[in-house]
């Protein structure tokens, strides 16, 4: 009576039954099955849950397929005809998700950097209009001008405070047209430099790469700056000449022709050559020595706000370096707007050496502040547009092997 009953309770006890599972190892198959205690339903059910969400699983290994019978092929059941077949999905190609907008050196590439290069040059330059309009008086009318605080208090007390707003328009423009120059034409130059030199040579001779493919670029923004700095000089720094753009282009074209707006074009590349050289050349080995020296973790691991820190930072150490190495030239490029008639040695002769320096201080205030703003501008556009922003550059294998680096 008791084996019986023991009998009957052994047979009524439901049984869990799990379809076969075969793994796919890089061609090597493992089929395996095991035998549960549960009702049928459910756990078939909940064996396919687990399934699919193995198959989501962007941690996957590539070629790690995962097939649990009626999956990959067609949904079959027992008590139904087969269903139409289930789509299979390539785990190699979901475990690596689109990065980036665009491949790096593509056009689209370079138009949206050249994008960047108008939003971070055009809106810094023109907020920062009161303290060029102040450096430049002082440049050009020393005895009146004593200092940036005493400049900015005549000026407030002549002008009023939208005096100190005076040549915006053309700062706008013309440095919007330099910035859409300078940073794409730099990427530019950068990918055509780097592809002449080859990898090894690339990776050797990066600061003189850097030095070529930035003032390569400057030599055409230049061009496209040169007519609206001329119009900014003369509306700053000539009292009484004209308070616009509109008022000031007609009457400089009256006065001289065409070489009202190019005759500063080649102190401007005095000027600007060498402080875009110093700008990109300094801001990339300051970018590469933070991360090797400073940075405690690599640039990978950092989120994309501390990239950005870091990419200011490195930005107003290279301003400084700018403003210094720029200044002279700058000095002499103000004077020249100005006056008629004037040469660039004839200006450089009678201001002498310590003329040439006056201003120093709130030029590197100024262009210090303004490159480091560049910088995160361009950055954080490139970020925003998802844009490939390759990390510091590292020493090629094939260059560790040739110095016996590696094995």
């Amino acid at each position: 009576m008791t084996s019986s009953r023991a009998r009957r309770r052994e047979e009524a006890r439901p049984r869990w039954r799990v379809p076969s599972v075969q793994v796919t190892l890089t061609g090597l198959t493992a089929p395996f099955a095991c035998p549960l205690t549960a009702a049928s339903s459910p756990p078939r059910k909940m064996f396919s849950s687990v399934a699919h969400l193995a198959r989501a699983n962007p941690f996957n290994a590539p070629h790690l397929q995962l097939v649990q019978d009626g999956l990959a092929g067609p949904r079959s059941s027992p008590d139904g005809p087969p269903g139409p077949p289930r789509r299979t999905r390539n785990l190699a190609a979901a475990a690596v998700e689109e990065q980036y907008s665009c491949d790096y050196g593509s056009g689209r590439f370079f138009i949206l950097c050249g994008l960047g290069g108008i939003i971070s040059c055009g809106t810094t330059h023109t907020a920062l209009v009161p303290l060029d309009l102040v450096k430049c008086r002082m440049q050009v009318d020393p005895n009146k001008y004593k200092g940036i605080f005493n400049g900015f208090s005549i000026t407030l007390k002549e002008d009023g405070v939208r005096g100190l707003a005076k040549g915006w328009a053309p700062t706008f423009i013309g440095y919007s047209l330099q910035g859409l120059c300078k940073f794409g034409f730099y990427e530019v130059f950068k990918v055509l430099y780097s592809n002449m030199l080859g990898e090894e040579n690339a990776y050797l001779w990066r600061t003189s790469l850097y030095l070529a493919a930035s003032a390569s670029a400057e030599f055409f923004a230049d061009i496209a700056l040169a007519p609206m700095e001329a119009a900014k000089v003369r509306i700053q720094t000539q009292p009484g000449y004209a308070n616009t753009l509109r008022d000031a282009a007609p009457k400089m074209y009256q006065e001289e022709g065409l070489k009202a707006f190019y005759k500063g074009v080649a102190p401007l590349w005095m000027r600007q050559i060498p402080y875009t050289m110093m700008k990109f050349a300094c801001f990339e080995r300051t970018v590469e020595a933070l991360y090797k020296f400073v940075v405690p973790k690599p640039r990978s691991e950092c989120s994309k706000p501390e990239q950005l820190v870091v990419t200011f930072v490195a930005g107003y150490i290279a301003g400084v370096f700018c403003a210094i190495v720029s200044h002279p030239a700058d000095s002499v490029v103000s004077v020249l707007n100005k006056e008629k008639g004037s040469s660039a040695s004839q200006v450089l002769r009678r201001l002498g050496f310590r003329g040439v320096w006056k201003g120093l201080f709130a030029r590197i205030i100024m262009i210090g502040t303004l490159t480091a703003l560049q910088w995160f501008i361009y950055d954080s556009v490139k970020v925003y547009f998802r844009l490939p922003r390759p990390p510091p550059p590292e020493m090629p294998e094939s260059l560790k092997k040739k110095l016996g680096y590696t094995q």
